[in-house]
C-alpha cells in the first residue's frame, strides 16, 4: 500500500482519480482497501484545505442561513438577541452583534462561533475605505 503525500496539482488529481473508484463500491472499514480509502480522503481534505481554503461566511449571512435551514423567523431569535426590533437591526446590519448575542446564537442555534465573531463584510469594507483616505 504505497501512499504518498499530495504536493502538486497532478498528485491531487491522481488521488482524486484513485479515490473515485471507491465511491461506487465503498470498502468496509478496517480492511486494507477501507484503510487506503480513509487515508486518501484525509490527504485530499488536507490538500484542499491548504490549497483551496473557504472563507467563513459573514456573521449576518450565517444567521440568515441557519434561519433558512431551520425554518426560523426573526421572532425565534429573540431569546438570543433581545427584543424583535433589535433582531431586525442585527439582520439589517444596523447594529453589531455583542459577545452575549454571539454566545447565545452559538448555544441555541448551533451557529459556529467562528462565523459570528468575525467582523461583518460591510465593516471590513468600511474600514478599508476609511483607511485609504
Amino acid at each position: 500500500m504505497e501512499i504518498r503525500p499530495i504536493h502538486t496539482e497532478s498528485d491531487y488529481l491522481a488521488a482524486l482519480h484513485e479515490v473515485s473508484a471507491y465511491f461506487d463500491n465503498e470498502p468496509a472499514a478496517d480492511t486494507p482497501d477501507g484503510n487506503r480509502f480513509e487515508i486518501l480522503l484525509t490527504l485530499i481534505e488536507a490538500y484542499e484545505a491548504k490549497r483551496y481554503p473557504i472563507d467563513l461566511p459573514d456573521p449576518v449571512e450565517a444567521i440568515k442561513f441557519r434561519m433558512d435551514q431551520a425554518g426560523l423567523t426573526p421572532k425565534d431569535l429573540v431569546p438570543a438577541i433581545g427584543r424583535l426590533n433589535r433582531v431586525y437591526e442585527i439582520l439589517s446590519r444596523k447594529r453589531p452583534l455583542t459577545l452575549n448575542m454571539i454566545w447565545k446564537l452559538h448555544q441555541k442555534f448551533g451557529i459556529p462561533a467562528a462565523c459570528l465573531i468575525q467582523p461583518p463584510a460591510d465593516f471590513v469594507q468600511n474600514t478599508v475605505n476609511s483607511n485609504s483616505r
